[in-house]
């Protein structure tokens, strides 16, 4: 029985190759269909990730100085990266309900497209003065954020249980490229804008919106067939019903696991400390007399930090298991926020903060993630990871928010101060999840 998902049948069907029956080894025909398609799908999303990631980062390299320069207000410099990660928060459930019903294809040529018309409106913003409209512009620019964050999911749907982190850690590493490109082409992307009477802050959105239109060609065109949609063909029939997909049923997947909901901490609580610290040091590096160029490799550091090391953290994820991995971030997180909490004015001190600050979180990224797909049924997943993305991008879209408040009433470090007491909590729940947990599952 042909399921239209290249050629691939469902398990249990008449003329099914799965391996499902008493004689079927590894090597059956399904089998290598699945993993010629893996691959596949990753090299189209390893694609869609370098242009995304240029595009975002072009742009959050300056957000929060354009959102300084268009307001008027340091203390409301913070908003810049709430807006982005609000937007990213509103997209999270409607992407994850689109998914369910269409696949990820369909969900992620969304989210590029939404994030080139935020990046429009960003740019319109900028030049007309009107900070409510920046941050219209800003929210909608999230939604790119939001795609980059789901296609790590879509790694996930055909891989093997025992290379799950490493084929999530292989996406998030793609994004390398464009990432610590991005800052370092905000100062040449801005110059582009010279003369067309917008402030040269607003030149990497311009950027931005042309390079997230074509992500999202890359992705309708080559990521076919649809990696979820296959995934579920192949699941048992129990599974493929539209109760076990539902919205619902991924909440309910996630309360009834307590590693399940170890790992939507792991990632909320990761996600929102490098968020708030990151947001904040370009304003911080300015105040101690740093240039555009500086910050934009101070910023480069970090996102090397973030995805550069990603497959390290899904070797070690698959290997020593994901709650060992947590531990690592819990552990990198605080030591990022002691050096960049006491770096004062040295912006080499600022640096290596930053740059363990993306290792800690794509630590807790890569681990969180895998432990999520691990910890709920096949058919709850997309569900399951949309609420994820929802609780990261609602906890760091507070976090980005308080920030600029914080700073601008007490200083950076006790900003970086306040980071760290978000991981007292999260370090607890890790050590109580891996005594409650059998040995072979942590």
């Amino acid at each position: 029985m042909s399921t239209g998902s290249g050629g691939l049948s469902r398990p249990g069907s008449p003329s099914s190759d799965s391996g499902r029956t008493a004689d079927a080894g590894p090597g059956t025909a399904v089998e290598a269909d699945v993993a010629g398609l893996q691959r596949r799908t990753q090299r189209v999303l390893v694609a869609s990730q370098i242009l995304g990631g240029l595009g975002t980062a072009t742009g959050i390299a300056l957000a929060a100085v354009l959102a300084k320069k268009v307001s008027g207000d340091e203390a409301l410099s913070g908003l810049a990266s709430t807006a982005s990660v609000a937007g990213t928060a509103v997209l999270s459930v409607p992407l994850a309900a689109l998914m369910n019903a269409r696949g990820r294809r369909a969900g992620l040529v969304l989210a590029y497209l939404i994030g080139t018309l935020g990046a429009v409106v960003t740019v319109v913003a900028a030049a007309a003065g009107n900070f409510p409209l920046l941050l219209v512009g800003l929210a909608g620019f999230g939604a790119a954020s939001s795609a980059n964050l789901q296609a790590r999911y879509a790694a996930a749907d055909l891989a093997e249980p025992g290379s799950r982190a490493r084929a999530i850690s292989t996406v998030v590493w793609a994004t390398t490229i464009g990432a610590v490109l991005g800052p370092n082409i905000a100062a040449p992307a801005g110059r582009s804008v010279a003369g067309l009477g917008i402030p040269e802050e607003s030149g990497p959105f311009v950027w931005a919106a042309g390079v997230f239109l074509i992500s999202a060609v890359v992705v309708h065109v080559l990521l076919r067939p649809d990696p979820l949609l296959t995934a579920r063909e192949l699941a048992p029939a129990e599974e493929r019903t539209a109760e076990a997909r539902s919205i619902r049923a991924g909440f309910a997947a996630v309360s009834a696991s307590p590693r399940a909901r170890l790992a939507l901490v792991t990632v909320a609580v990761s996600h929102t400390a490098m968020v708030s610290v990151m947001s904040m040091t370009p304003v911080d590096l300015e105040h101690h007399g740093a240039g555009i160029e500086l910050i934009g490799l101070v910023i480069s550091g970090h996102i090397a930090g973030m995805y550069a090391f990603s497959p390290v953290m899904g070797r070690l994820a698959d290997r020593f298991g994901r709650l060992t991995v947590i531990g690592l971030a819990v552990g990198l997180l605080a030591c990022a926020a002691l050096l960049a909490g006491t770096a004062g004015g040295s912006h080499a001190r600022s640096a290596a903060g930053l740059f363990v600050l993306g290792l800690g979180w794509s630590a807790g990224l890569v681990a969180g993630s895998a432990l999520l797909t691990d910890s709920v049924p096949q058919a709850a997943r997309a569900a399951a990871q949309g609420l994820s993305d929802l609780t990261t991008s609602l906890s760091a879209g507070i976090g980005g928010a308080t920030a600029g408040l914080v700073v601008a009433t007490a200083s950076y470090a006790w900003l970086n101060l306040a980071a760290a007491c978000l991981l007292v909590p999260l370090g607890a729940l890790a050590l109580f999840t891996r005594r409650t947990t059998r040995p072979q599952q942590a």
